[in-house]
């Protein structure tokens, strides 16, 4: 019997070419689900999901990777509310009054987009009522900085930056 022998180099490349194909036929899934959220975009609601946050207990109750180098992306301050950076500023409101304020979206949303201004990647921060009974649902950042200027809320700027791309409606046929 003829004794086979193969090369080194060459049994290294035999197998990873098994590796490669094997890799090609894989069974990953080809999409995946995340949950879908409603904010309020210059009075129109608008659809995100959220990837990573900043903060680890908020990666956690939501179920999203942890990403403190998010953090990074925060300027140096004071900044005022409409200086466009990296990134931009979401409106939450902790005690969950309303949907949360994003100050600029893709338009439209997808790849036609014409807005230079939107960044997925937001600085939260915390929006209260100061008298909660009196709260009305804001829609726009103007609203929300009218009703900070008449007194109505308080506006604070947290440390937390989430990446929350905007997405398109599922109600609407792309």
């Amino acid at each position: 019997m003829k004794k086979f022998e193969i090369s080194k180099w060459a049994a290294v490349m035999l197998i990873t070419a098994s590796l490669g194909l094997t890799g090609c036929a894989s069974t990953a899934p080809s999409s995946i689900s995340l949950p879908l959220h409603q904010a309020w975009f210059n009075d129109q609601v608008i659809y995100y999901v959220t990837t990573d946050v900043s903060d680890q207990e908020m990666a956690r109750s939501m179920g999203v990777n942890y990403a403190p180098r998010l953090r990074d992306a925060i300027p140096n301050y004071p900044k005022p509310p409409r200086q466009k950076t990296v990134i931009e500023r979401v409106y939450a409101f902790p005690n969950a009054e309303q949907r949360n304020i994003f100050p600029s979206a893709p338009t439209p949303v997808g790849s036609e987009s014409t807005d230079v201004a939107y960044s997925p990647i937001w600085l939260m921060y915390a929006v209260k009522w100061v008298e909660p009974e009196h709260a009305i649902e804001l829609t726009s950042e103007d609203a929300l900085l009218d009703a900070e200027a008449k007194g109505w809320v308080n506006i604070e700027r947290t440390n937390i930056v989430v990446n929350c791309p905007i997405v398109p409606s599922p109600y609407v046929s792309h």
